[in-house]
């Protein structure tokens, strides 16, 4: 079931990710239309790790506080986003199956980067995903908020200074 608490912390998550996207809002529109140095890249690779991982932790909260089943083991990554694609018992599925698509890659492209140097960041392997961020943070939103209306029971949560849903 569905919290106030919970909701208010993916409402924070939500909130993070776009506070994200508008901190790098002109970096990002220039992508398209300028060249880009090493620091550029090196910044945009961080702003797509940094929305995956922000993806991510709504991903954890509604596994652990919603599922009550977060994976584990080597690959639990990648399982938990396809957690996130199907139907539970207790709720539909949180992302559609083209966001699932749209995702994987910007789930294996933080991978990368974890793992990697800076100065081996490749603008042709990244430029799809700097520029369709925002398209997939909308889907993104769209399928969590859809959830999100669909879940008819919330247990309401004691605490009155709670935080107040994002629209």
């Amino acid at each position: 079931m569905l919290t106030e608490r919970t909701l208010a912390h993916i409402d924070r998550e939500l909130q993070q990710i776009e506070n994200l996207l508008g901190a790098y809002h002109e970096l990002l529109g220039r992508a398209s239309t300028s060249e880009l140095d090493l620091v550029e890249l090196t910044a945009l690779a961080g702003v797509l790790h940094s929305f995956y991982n922000g993806v991510e932790s709504v991903f954890q909260t509604i596994a652990k506080r919603v599922d009550e089943q977060m994976p584990s083991g080597a690959d639990w990554h990648r399982e938990l986003l396809h957690q996130m694609a199907c139907k539970a018992d207790d709720r539909p599925p949180i992302v559609s199956p083209e966001t699932l698509a749209r995702l994987e890659s910007y789930l294996g492209f933080r991978h990368f980067v974890r793992h990697a140097y800076s100065f081996r960041l490749d603008w042709e392997k990244m430029e799809d995903l700097v520029l369709e961020l925002g398209e997939v943070w909308i889907a993104f939103r769209q399928d969590v908020k859809m959830w999100l209306d669909s879940e008819p029971e919330r247990s309401v949560d004691p605490d009155p200074d709670s935080p107040k849903r994002i629209e």
